[in-house]
């Protein structure tokens, strides 16, 4: 698919970093200083959550310090879990209960959840070269997942992220909440990128997005897909 990664749809190389992954030396450093705090937590890349059959890969931005970075699961531990998760339950996309904890009974239904930037970044902000280095993960993750219909963007950086991935121009497919962007061309398979502000709590307390915007791009996403499978 993405012709910048030089992947396709139809190939699987590994879609996780490793958990000593040395491409970042800022996140490196980072990550290291955080085993020797807290020597419990995940303190390491984060893998995809959901299966590989899924129709919707839903995309971040990166582990939250305090949650996914803590858990080793996407968004588990911290308030945008919280308001993604109760909607994917809500629109059918997931089952179970959810209680930011890796080992609740919460199971993704036809999709699946990473991050643009695997490691955690301070203050939750990854640098242009860190984006780029975690590139080629985020290509293999939407190369292994072949059933592919819908990409849902959560927020700008992982926005863009995703159509560098997919070998676009970002004034061909411009980040807007609601934005809805149709992927042609023969590797494509007919892809569409949903767009929304990022679940986080600073937008919801901002009033940046709202729950009744957030759970509006799942419902034109539920009636591209029909129900989740």
């Amino acid at each position: 698919m993405p012709s910048s990664s030089k992947t396709s749809r139809g190939t699987c190389p590994p879609a996780n970093p490793p958990r000593d992954c040395p491409l970042c030396p800022r996140l490196v450093e980072f990550r290291n200083e955080w085993r020797a705090k807290e020597p419990s937590w995940h303190n390491a890349p984060v893998p995809t959550f959901g299966p590989s059959s899924a129709r919707l890969l839903i995309i971040g931005l990166a582990p939250g310090l305090r949650g996914a970075n803590r858990t080793g699961r996407p968004f588990t531990g911290d308030y945008a879990g919280d308001l993604l998760y109760d909607t994917l339950i809500e629109y059918g996309f997931a089952r179970g209960e959810y209680r930011a904890d890796p080992n609740d009974t919460l199971e993704l239904v036809d999709a699946a959840i990473v991050n643009a930037v695997r490691c955690v970044p301070p203050q939750n902000k990854p640098v242009g070269a860190e984006i780029n280095n975690c590139r080629p993960f985020l290509a293999a993750t939407i190369a292994r997942h072949t059933e592919l219909a819908a990409i849902l963007a959560l927020g700008r950086i992982a926005h863009d992220s995703v159509v560098r991935t997919l070998g676009l121009r970002l004034k061909d497919a411009p980040f807007g909440h609601g934005a809805v962007h149709e992927i042609t061309g023969e590797a494509s398979g007919g892809l569409r990128l949903f767009d929304s502000y990022h679940c986080s709590r600073y937008n919801t307390n901002t009033g940046v997005l709202t729950e009744k915007m957030f759970k509006g791009v799942f419902a034109e996403i539920r009636n591209l897909l029909g129900k989740p499978r």
